[in-house]
């Protein structure tokens, strides 16, 4: 996730700044008081947008004030740069897995290229397209625009949500997601974007008019014969009270809830009764992971068999479940936190040892500081979640160390202090070693534990408090990569960057791999180019639609 530009993006549109080193602004800083630096337009936004959750508050600044100051950077590069801007929307999406900050960004994108009658780069109906990857993303981004830009919907953003209706409406997805807690139902969408069906899809046109059925005419829409999963669907519901739960649990009731595309969600309503171990063991073969995780109270306290735990184990531990589940390490760590019992904990320790595959074995010594500042304490990862930053950082920055060549793992506050570990030992068992340590003082700790090490990783939310009149990386000598992660994507920088210094923002396993890239020669390279992508289609190229 490096946020220092291009050389081939600054050459666009922008002033060249891929190695612009800014002066400490005088009226600029921190918000623990320590000097600042004005970052570039596309760092603040890259680590705003990756280490921001969308309307969250955090300590020293609102969800409100967030929002606009990401809404207004996508705007200003969306004009200025559309190419990159583009790319980091439809990353965001896809490797970054910020699903909400992605779906507004390109409402923002879209919305500024209107007002300022810009037309080159990447179309705006391509930009929509790329953002919306979930069938019920196409509700959701029709309701942020209207909410955030009036009921009036342009022409490209009601092409681009076409585009995508193509791709994601089918029988399971209409199942899943066209409830009625929706702002907008499938039904709506369809009328407000005046969506065809794909013409490869000859399925599609029938499921398109029983979605507009359910949702005008409810009590007259039938599932077309032709669609197995529709009408296997209708069975169970049109089944009478008493005899659900044979259905479920009987001989083939795993196989019957799969076909008709029964989630669990909307299990317990459906039999109208708890869902008991019998229930819970019938289902779980047709979980995905991340809701065996949510799950695992339920599991417990249902009484599901020792034998069934296991398998969910197994699932939960297996390597190939979890990149498929794309799940950000602190997941599992908050699962881990709060297991029900003692039979998950081994499943999960392995889960978040697999979900850091992608953390670099970095070679020669690595120096790795790991804020445990107050700050770091006061606001979790996100609103849903119980774990705080200090948490998420010293999960990262113990993988890192015990997957480094040779490496000090440090800790530091008002003081610091080495972390001992065993390599090879549980991420969690160097986790518990870490303290709480007051002020965010950086460059101190710097100045204590740098000795000729071949690189810095400093895991923190940046708001280094006034100790020194620089940065707090001038302590390593200017040749030495210094690598910061800021958790919380706070607009004032607390040092320049330039040669050898990046700033990465959040916590997806792509923000490591990129250290590689940088120390192989690959340092011009943001993520989304950092390998050969299928580049947007150029205006007008977009799939057939209306």
């Amino acid at each position: 996730m490096l946020v220092a530009p291009p050389v081939a993006a600054a050459a666009r549109s922008l002033p060249p700044t891929r190695f612009h080193v800014p002066a400490v602004r005088s009226d600029l800083r921190t918000y623990a008081g320590g000097p600042a630096f004005v970052r570039e337009p596309r760092e603040e936004l890259f680590l705003l947008a990756v280490g921001n959750f969308v309307t969250q508050d955090t300590f020293y600044e609102s969800g409100t004030d967030r929002d606009a100051r990401y809404t207004r950077l996508v705007g200003e590069l969306a004009v200025e740069d559309p190419t990159w801007t583009a790319g980091l929307l439809r990353w965001l999406r896809g490797e970054g897995s910020m699903r909400t900050a992605s779906l507004v960004g390109a409402a923002a994108y879209v919305r500024a290229r209107l007002l300022a009658g810009s037309t080159e780069g990447p179309s705006n109906r391509s930009v929509i397209d790329s953002v919306l990857q979930r069938a019920d993303e196409p509700g959701e981004l029709l309701a942020h625009w209207i909410a955030a830009y009036g009921r009036k919907v342009p022409t490209p953003v009601k092409r681009g949500i076409a585009d995508a209706v193509r791709r994601l409406y089918t029988s399971r997805s209409l199942l899943k997601y066209d409830t009625a807690s929706k702002d907008f139902r499938f039904g709506d969408v369809l009328n407000l974007v005046h969506a065809s069906p794909d013409p490869e899809k000859p399925w599609q046109g029938a499921l398109f008019r029983y979605a507009l059925d359910r949702r005008h005419h409810p009590e007259q829409a039938v599932p077309p014969a032709s669609d197995p999963t529709l009408t296997a669907h209708r069975a169970l519901m049109d089944a009478a009270a008493d005899e659900r739960r044979t259905l479920v649990t009987g001989p083939g009731g795993s196989g019957r809830l799969a076909e008709a595309g029964m989630t669990w969600e909307g299990l317990a309503g459906w039999l109208q009764g708890p869902l008991d171990a019998a229930v819970w063991e019938a289902v779980i073969p047709a979980m995905g992971p991340m809701a065996l995780v949510r799950n695992l109270r339920n599991f417990d306290e249902a009484g599901v068999s020792d034998e069934v735990a296991a398998r969910v184990a197994g699932r939960l531990s297996d390597p190939d479940e979890v990149a498929r589940s794309r799940q950000f390490p602190f997941r599992y760590l908050a699962a881990h936190r709060h297991a029900p019992s003692p039979r998950w904990s081994a499943a999960l320790e392995r889960a978040l040892g697999h979900s850091l595959a992608n953390v670099p074995s970095l070679p020669g010594r690595t120096l790795i500081l790991v804020d445990r500042s107050d700050s770091m304490f006061w606001d979790t990862v996100s609103e849903r979640s119980t774990l705080t930053r200090a948490d998420a950082a010293g999960v990262f920055g113990a993988a890192l160390a015990l997957r480094a060549e040779v490496a000090n793992l440090v800790e530091f506050g008002w003081n610091s202090a080495e972390v001992p570990f065993t390599p090879g030992e549980p991420v969690l068992e160097v986790l518990g070693r870490f303290h709480k340590l007051g002020g965010t003082y950086t460059t101190k700790a710097l100045r204590t534990h740098f000795r000729e090490h071949d690189r810095v990783l400093i895991v923190t939310d940046e708001q280094n408090a006034s100790y020194d009149p620089g940065g707090p990386a001038e302590p390593v000598p200017a040749d030495v990569p210094v690598y910061t992660w800021n958790l919380a994507g706070y607009q004032p920088a607390h040092g320049p960057t330039g040669p050898h210094r990046h700033t990465f923002g959040g916590l997806t396993d792509a923000a490591f791999r990129i250290v590689g890239l940088i120390e192989a020669g690959s340092g011009t390279a943001w993520p989304w180019t950092a390998a050969p992508t299928s580049p947007l289609p150029p205006e007008g190229a977009a799939a057939a639609g209306p």
